[in-house]
């Protein structure tokens, strides 16, 4: 059977070497409530939290065997009772004192003497912020569980939607081949919307899908010398219809941008920040791509003449599920999957994302890889 025994949710530990403030202490806490543990001495106290593991701990500095800034020091020391607060009892008050008791994680400082008013206030005041604080971690925990259960849910869900996506997106694709000759203009164009609308949703899986394993670091990436430049003008011809009586500039430079990426994760990026820059553009709008390149690192920009991004807002668009309302219509800057994507994509490559706006004038989101590839993740066989 275990020698542990359960803590009471308030139980004050005192840890003194003089049995009358033992005593004055103890009165002093019993009187309202409190339940109380004791140790003459540091070595004594550590076994006492072994076993008890109290709500607080009132130490004094000055005992035999082990003082009381050796006893804070190992308790600080241990993961499981680092959080215990402790307050310093002691007649040792010189500033030096102060601070090293400070110092070494306590959460107060009382002189003796003591006011038994000012020690029950302190000490109330303590137990109620440890209060708040297992509160904070107990709901934090329960998010987290909640978040956990909800990202689950949606790649269960999501994962059974991915074939019969492809399946729609395959059968759009034979009548659109079939029916090339004998559809009306609008028909044909009707048809091709289609076929783009149910793209889209395949790729918005794909991308929550590969969201999930870039987060669990379960997605590899395939890197090899590539030239940016294929890379990108691939991207742009990869959005078919969504480019249609649109104005998307690329003008490549006439050398070549080579770096050691995943030519078709990389060619997602670009596609989806190309993507998300149009839908923001109005119609008379351009989007501009450009790369460059330095000794280290190669730069991609997408820059759009759309609406701007506030700049309270240029954080959170890359977060999961992080969406923001835009300031024309109602309008939304991101979808809360293409850029996470992107943002997670571009890291596991070794590099970095952002954006640079002015709300009224447009956005440029600009992407940098390094030139040698350096990614956390292990190379291997892309796991698409």
């Amino acid at each position: 059977m275990s020698s542990v025994l359960p803590a009471a949710d308030e139980r004050i530990l005192i840890v003194d070497d003089t049995p009358a403030n033992i005593q004055t202490l103890a009165a002093t806490l019993k009187e309202k409530g409190y339940p109380i543990s004791v140790a003459t001495n540091g070595k004594q106290a550590l076994d006492v939290v072994a076993r008890v593991r109290p709500a607080l701990i009132l130490l004094d500095v000055m005992m035999p065997e082990m003082d009381g800034f050796e006893a804070c020091r190992r308790l600080k020391a241990a993961e499981e009772w680092r959080e215990i607060p402790v307050i310093f009892l002691t007649a040792k008050t010189e500033t030096a004192d102060i601070i090293q008791g400070f110092e070494l994680g306590a959460v107060d400082y009382v002189a003796k003497p003591f006011n038994p008013h000012e020690l029950l206030a302190r000490v109330s005041t303590h137990l109620a912020l440890r209060r708040q604080q297992r509160q904070l971690q107990e709901n934090y925990r329960r998010l987290s569980e909640l978040e956990r259960l909800r990202d689950s849910l949606v790649h269960m869900v999501v994962h059974d939607l991915r074939s019969p996506l492809l399946g729609l997106s395959g059968c759009l694709q034979l009548l659109q081949a079939d029916l090339a000759e004998k559809l009306e203009p609008e028909q044909a164009e009707d048809l091709e919307s289609a076929l783009t609308a149910a793209q889209r949703l395949s790729e918005m899986v794909t991308s929550l899908l590969d969201v999930s394993r870039l987060e669990a670091g379960q997605m590899p990436l395939h890197k090899e010398d590539c030239d940016l430049r294929a890379v990108i003008a691939g991207a742009i011809a990869s959005l078919g219809g969504l480019t249609r009586g649109r104005r998307v500039v690329f003008t490549p430079s006439d050398t070549p941008i080579t770096v050691c990426c995943d030519a078709e994760v990389t060619g997602r990026i670009v596609a989806n920040l190309v993507g998300n820059a149009l839908k923001f553009t109005p119609a008379s709008g351009e989007v501009r791509v450009a790369a460059s390149l330095t000794e280290e690192r190669a730069k991609i920009t997408v820059a759009d003449t759309g609406p701007g991004i506030p700049e309270e807002d240029r954080e959170r668009i890359f977060e999961k599920f992080g969406q923001v309302k835009g300031r024309e219509e109602g309008r939304k800057h991101s979808t809360g999957l293409g850029l996470t994507f992107c943002k997670l994509a571009a890291e596991a490559h070794g590099g970095t994302i952002g954006v640079d706006s002015e709300v009224g004038k447009g956005s440029t989101f600009w992407i940098t890889l390094p030139v040698q590839g350096s990614s956390p993740l292990a190379q291997g066989p892309s796991a698409r």
